[in-house]
């Protein structure tokens, strides 16, 4: 992100846990596998829709959730579900969002809602039942972020920015996942909220077998676009194993390093049913509101179907496996 909305609001979107070395190797992960297109296949129709949670989707692509964005946007995550809107895009909103979940469920239509948790879980019992009314379709609980996590240097308050008056708790949005967040959890939020709960920061396929035996309707491959551990597997690298651990039983999902349209390809070929994208929008919604986020997601979509038809695949819900090699080189 340039630093044309500050140095401050820059380095913020574009930092993670300690160096940011995962940040970069997220992106460039999805490189090292080489799509292998197939020729001599009708492509004169191509279908770039999705089922998801029991709704059809304009496209594999959903806005993740992201905090921050009232230094941004003056409309913050009202704008940005204007954009997505327009683009026919679904959209996640952050429990930490500056903006209420009515305002941007008005802008969104259905949408998910990501959570946090505190370790007296009741005490987010109303922001849930508020959530639900006002139309989120699913919880997406963030569960990599606990509270050892909260010395990195992308954390706003560090570089200044303007803190988020909450508009949903009295004493500020959980700032990330309870310590003592467990498996259990899944089941009585989905008990309690009516709502399907998928699970987000998942990296070992192992995990993800857990959450969904423990209740969770989908899994989000995510590492927190690298803002949380230095080193740690890209999300390119988990996913393969993750969807073959569960892609029968569940969706699987993937954030990080989301970059281009071959991005979206390869990741639906590793068994992905869809991908969040980040970043990109937060630097688009900074430099032209609701308008470039459209234009951002709406030229990704495109791509999307672009690429399945160079590549021969007619749906962007029966992608291969067989798409895409991992490079041993380069």
């Amino acid at each position: 992100m340039p630093d044309t909305l500050g140095p401050g609001v820059a380095h913020y979107f574009r930092a993670g846990g300690d160096t940011g070395s995962t940040v970069a190797l997220n992106a460039a992960a999805w490189q090292r596998w080489s799509l292998v297109p197939r020729v001599l296949r009708d492509v004169s129709t191509v279908d770039p829709s999705v089922d998801l949670l029991g709704q059809t989707m304009a496209s594999p692509i959903l806005v993740a959730p992201m905090s921050g964005l009232n230094n941004v946007h003056p409309e913050a995550e009202v704008e940005l579900a204007r954009g997505a809107t327009t683009a026919g895009v679904t959209f996640c909103l952050t429990s930490g969002s500056s903006r209420t979940v009515e305002d941007v469920a008005g802008a969104a239509g259905p949408y998910l809602q990501q959570l946090y948790v505190w370790d007296d879980r009741e005490r987010v019992l109303p922001f849930v039942d508020r959530a639900v009314t006002a139309g989120a379709r699913a919880f997406v609980l963030t569960v990599d972020s606990p509270p050892q996590a909260a010395f990195y240097g992308f954390r706003a308050r560090v570089f200044g920015l303007t803190p988020v008056d909450s508009p949903h708790f009295a004493d500020g949005p959980p700032a990330g996942s309870p310590a003592n967040l467990i498996a259990s959890d899944i089941a009585w939020l989905a008990e309690r909220s009516g709502v399907p709960v998928l699970v987000k920061g998942v990296l070992h396929p192992d995990d993800a077998v857990a959450a969904v035996d423990a209740g969770a309707a989908g899994i989000i491959v995510s590492n927190h676009g690298g803002r949380q551990i230095d080193g740690s597997i890209t999300t390119a690298e988990a996913l393969p194993d993750i969807a073959e651990a569960v892609a029968q039983r569940v969706p699987v999902l993937v954030d990080g390093g989301v970059r281009q349209a071959e991005d979206v390809v390869r990741a639906l070929a590793l068994g992905a049913a869809a991908v969040l994208l980040g970043r990109p929008l937060a630097w688009a919604l900074g430099h032209g509101g609701a308008d470039a986020v459209a234009a951002v997601l709406s030229r990704l979509q495109y791509g999307v179907v672009a690429q399945l038809a160079l590549c021969g695949v007619t749906s962007a819900s029966d992608v291969p496996r067989d798409l895409v090699r991992w490079r041993s080189w380069g």
